[in-house]
């Protein structure tokens, strides 16, 4: 099965990278630059089914992108991308810098997907 994945940055350069490993683990990707494009993105494609999103972001952040997104989509699994921010309402958090293996792991860990 195809997994299609939301993924949230506002550095275009970490969304790239992001990007790049997602589909080279399989996955359909739809991106987002912001938190209030990922809400938008995430009712217009009822295929997506993971949010990865960064926290630290201007406007939104990713801890409310997350709350919001659970309310109109409870059953998406979500993971959180952070270079300095504690993991917070028990999403699991991979840790920026991360290697397509850590991604890898972390994705089949607690999403299926590998």
């Amino acid at each position: 099965m195809k997994h299609t994945v939301l993924v949230v940055d506002d550095d275009p350069a970490v969304l790239d990278v992001v990007v790049d490993m997602l589909e080279d683990l399989g996955c359909e990707v739809v991106s987002a630059h912001s938190g209030e494009d990922a809400l938008e993105r995430l009712g217009q494609n009822r295929d997506i089914s993971i949010l990865i999103t960064d926290i630290n972001m201007p406007g939104m952040d990713g801890h409310e992108l997350a709350e919001l997104a659970k309310r109109v989509r409870p059953e998406l699994k979500m993971l959180q991308l952070s270079g300095r921010e504690p993991r917070r309402g028990g999403l699991p958090m991979i840790r920026k810098p991360f290697s397509f293996e850590e991604l890898a792991e972390i994705l089949e860990r607690t999403t299926g997907i590998h």
